[in-house]
């Protein structure tokens, strides 16, 4: 036989694999583990009045899942390994506790010393406008409460429903913090919360309230808007369970406000059908006209592309309109471009609304959507009483987002709307050449 002249090559034999770790070391790092994980969730639960609400919500999860973890690998030992885990971690070096606190985290931010910025972050509102609130709305005491399950002071059951309303937070989330009991104890005490706003608060919604529209035209007409009393529009709420027809005067305060329609309807199929169409002639009777170069203008709403043109309610051109002239001083461009930034103001309070009271666009589904437009309303009466009491909203809150879409209105054209609307686009033409 012939020798090749190849080398064979010789590969080092492969190392066995590292023996498993013993009893001894086992129960080492599983008490470490175990440790590492009480230690969390010692922090998470007395400490996290330094953490803002949205990163303990996001922490809660993570280190309930890491303990139940745990737990099971725990469970999967044998009996003796247990015994020998459980027995290392009781004789682990003792961690410094922190001093006895308050069973709830309601309960420790209450005999806390943070600023008011702390009660903004979990409330949308400081700590003088949360007991402002609670006066207004009157909740039911411990001891008159018709339900023993629902025995919590007033004061908890507003913070909780706060709570969920700015950060949708689970159910089981918000009772730990506030101790609150059996899940549809929960329930009940949100929906109380509920149900007192949309009745104590009512009155900051009323449309027909004396003065209330006389208050809302200077505001448009800081916006080259004259005789404008109110932008009306729409929006979806509950991830589009529920349609909501909004009129907000120039601060972005509700003036009129109806919840529960279908999503797939048009506004111009809501519109006929709200109390706003049927009482509009007795808000905006006995108004003094505009007079303007071009002829008088009554008091008005403005009003998306997807509904129809009204005496008392505007719409912009359509793109038929401003087609026929290219030109972007085109009356009708320049009108339309005003519009837009009076129809803003909507857009704004609706984007504040969302950003206060995250709840109103997550999904509800069964039996929760029957409640969804009373939240809705609750929601909206809220914003209006924080307008009221000077809480600002931080502009980084407000997370701008796609408005919904609906599709333009067509159909035949009010003669009376068409001349007011060609009478403000010449006055608003007339001023831009000015300037």
């Amino acid at each position: 036989m012939v020798a090749s002249g190849r080398k064979r090559s010789r590969r080092a034999p492969a190392s066995p694999p590292p023996p498993p770790p013993s009893p001894p070391q086992l129960t080492s790092l599983l008490a470490q583990l175990a440790s590492s994980v009480t230690l969390a969730l010692r922090f998470a639960s007395d400490r996290d009045l330094l953490l803002l609400p949205s990163q303990s919500l996001a922490l809660d999860p993570l280190l309930l899942s890491a303990a139940r973890a745990v737990s099971r690998l725990l469970a999967l030992l044998p009996l003796h390994l247990q015994t020998l885990t459980l027995t290392s971690l009781s004789l682990s070096p003792p961690t410094p506790s922190p001093p006895h606190l308050p069973s709830s985290w309601f309960l420790r931010l209450l005999s806390s010393s943070l600023p008011d910025s702390a009660w903004r972050d979990a409330f949308r509102m400081s700590k003088p406008a949360f007991y402002q609130l609670l006066h207004f709305l009157d909740l039911p005491s411990s001891a008159s409460s018709s339900s023993s399950s629902l025995a919590l002071p007033p004061d908890h059951k507003l913070g909780a429903a706060l709570f969920r309303l700015a950060h949708a937070a689970p159910a089981r989330a918000v009772a730990r913090r506030f101790g609150l009991p059996s899940p549809p104890s929960r329930r009940r005490a949100f929906y109380e919360v509920c149900r007192a706003a949309a009745d104590r608060l009512a009155p900051l919604l009323d449309l027909a309230a004396p003065d209330r529209i006389s208050r809302a035209v200077p505001g448009f007409c800081a916006l080259s808007l004259p005789n404008c009393c109110g932008a009306l529009g729409y929006a979806r709420f509950g991830a589009a369970a529920a349609t909501a027809q909004a009129l907000v005067d120039a601060d972005g305060r509700f003036l009129d406000l109806s919840v529960g329609w279908d999503p797939a309807a048009p506004p111009a199929e809501i519109l006929p059908r709200t109390k706003l169409a049927t009482s509009q002639s007795l808000v905006l009777a006995n108004a003094p006209h505009g007079e303007l170069i071009g002829g008088s203008v009554p008091r008005y709403f403005l009003g998306p592309a997807s509904c129809p043109l009204l005496p008392w309610l505007v719409t912009p051109y359509t793109a038929e309109s401003t087609d026929s002239d290219h030109s972007l001083l085109s009356k009708e461009s320049i009108f339309n471009h005003v519009h837009a930034q009076g129809m803003r103001v909507l857009e704004d309070a609706f984007a504040r609304v969302r950003a206060r009271w995250r709840l109103l666009d997550e999904c509800w589904n069964g039996e929760c959507q029957e409640a969804l437009p009373y939240v809705v309303v609750a929601g909206v009466l809220l914003h209006n009483f924080l307008i009221r009491c000077g809480e600002p909203m931080p502009d980084e809150m407000v997370v701008q987002r796609d408005a919904d879409v609906f599709a333009d209105f067509v159909g035949d054209k009010d003669k009376e709307g068409e001349r007011i609307r060609d009478v403000l686009a010449a006055h608003l033409s007339l001023l831009s050449r000015n300037q």
